[in-house]
């Protein structure tokens, strides 16, 4: 079964492109079982972050590749519309990219930790929709282990800077105080909740938490000394906000350009700073056009992300040459799965040769010979049975002279072992 990862990413596509493909939580499975009913389709297993969506899948024997359309077709686009926004690695290329992706790799932000978490979630979904079989269950369990390698025997992630991060920063580039600024944070997973600890830390004046559902906001809020609202209370305290960050699973903008024009107007003008983080996006991307507002979006947070990848790109080749070494040890365990298995061949053999003396031996006594004769015969026989055939090749060996197979058989039946601790 060729293993095949197909997708596009943060280098690839452009946002615009990457929240058209964007998979949510709830319709992951869905999508998962529609996948794997694909005809060549084996396993399969979906990631999409806000950086990529990609497919991983196992295909039968002779099929060239996942159908290129498929994402095309499931999320209504039209046909091509993806084509050259797609890479595809096959094999080995295929399982070293799942390595990279998995330890931060192939990140935006070299090195980061979040995309773990997101690959284990994948994961965990592709599990309880029934889309793995051994070869790719094993694939993932190893890719664990490889990534908590990586982040042990290297310093891929000291100092890692994080989305969020990456954001609060380029605030503090905007607002010199940030103890002055109030921060809206709208969404409560990950993303917010590191946005809001790194705040926290500046020692920002005012945190504000909105979330679509309030339990949640109120919860994040707590832990950081600030204050929860629902969406819905948005237009009423936008204007409140010198800083914006969001981060939702919304599928359709949360903050439109008439709620910011309006929260601008009454703060007579005084600017806003935006940042984006979300894929879909969260923020209409026309509020950019306004006067007094700063808008930036994921794909803008490169530039700064980027000064920081330098610094980590000595232990980014220690990390690649940690993948190489576990590409080739998954692959090989994959390769013997196509292997024929002579010892299941030589255990059902000598299975069937046991069946066989032993229902004449049981026989012999039910015929009333005594047990001591029935068991001599079981096992005089069974002995000859089972070493007739190596005997045979052994002795042709032997008059032939082939060296290697003699060597080969005291080494496959602990033969030079055996002759080591006599010499002892």
């Amino acid at each position: 079964m060729p293993l095949i990862a197909l997708g596009l990413n943060h280098l690839t596509a452009p946002v615009g492109l990457r929240e058209l493909v964007a998979f949510d939580s709830g319709d992951t499975s869905q999508a998962l079982d529609e996948l794997a009913h694909e005809p060549g389709v084996e396993e399969a297993m979906i990631l999409s972050t806000c950086n990529r969506t990609e497919l991983y899948v196992s295909v039968a024997d002779g099929a060239e590749q996942v159908p290129g359309d498929w994402l095309n077709r499931h999320h209504h686009l039209t046909p091509g519309k993806l084509d050259e926004f797609l890479y595809q690695h096959r094999e080995d290329d295929a399982v070293r990219h799942m390595f990279r992706v998995a330890t931060g790799l192939d990140s935006m932000v070299l090195g980061e930790p979040q995309i773990l978490g997101q690959v284990k979630g994948a994961y965990q979904t592709a599990r309880s929709a029934h889309a793995l079989k051994a070869p790719m269950d094993r694939l993932l369990q190893h890719t664990f282990a490889v990534a908590k390698r990586v982040r042990t025997d290297t310093r891929i992630g000291a100092h890692t800077v994080s989305v969020a991060f990456t954001a609060v920063r380029l605030a503090e580039q905007v607002f010199t105080e940030l103890e002055q600024a109030c921060v809206l944070l709208i969404g409560a997973g990950d993303t917010i909740e590191l946005a809001a600890r790194h705040l926290v830390d500046k020692q920002v004046r005012r945190l504000i938490v909105a979330n679509r559902t309030l339990e949640n906001a109120q919860e994040l809020a707590s832990r950081h000394g600030g204050y929860a609202i629902s969406l819905h209370d948005l237009p009423q305290h936008l204007a409140e906000a010198d800083i914006v960050i969001a981060s939702t699973a919304s599928r359709q903008p949360v903050l439109t350009r008439a709620m910011v024009e309006q929260a601008v107007a009454a703060r007579r003008r005084r600017p806003m700073f935006l940042v984006d983080i979300a894929v879909p996006r969260d923020i209409e991307p026309a509020v950019g056009e306004l006067n007094d507002v700063f808008l930036y979006g994921i794909d803008d947070l490169r530039q700064v992300i980027d000064e920081n990848r330098r610094s980590r790109e000595a232990a980014a080749r220690e990390a690649d040459a940690i993948i190489d070494l576990q590409v080739e040890r998954y692959m090989a365990w994959r390769r013997a799965l196509t292997l024929k298995n002579p010892a299941l061949d030589l255990r059902q053999h000598a299975e069937r040769y046991r069946d066989e003396v032993l229902a004449k031996a049981q026989a012999m006594i039910a015929r009333g010979k005594p047990a001591d004769e029935a068991l001599a015969f079981l096992a005089n026989t069974l002995t000859n049975k089972l070493l007739h055939h190596p005997s045979a090749r052994l002795r042709e060996a032997a008059l032939g002279g082939d060296l290697d197979l003699l060597h080969a058989a005291e080494r496959l039946y602990g033969l030079d072992s055996e002759a080591e601790s006599k010499d002892a």
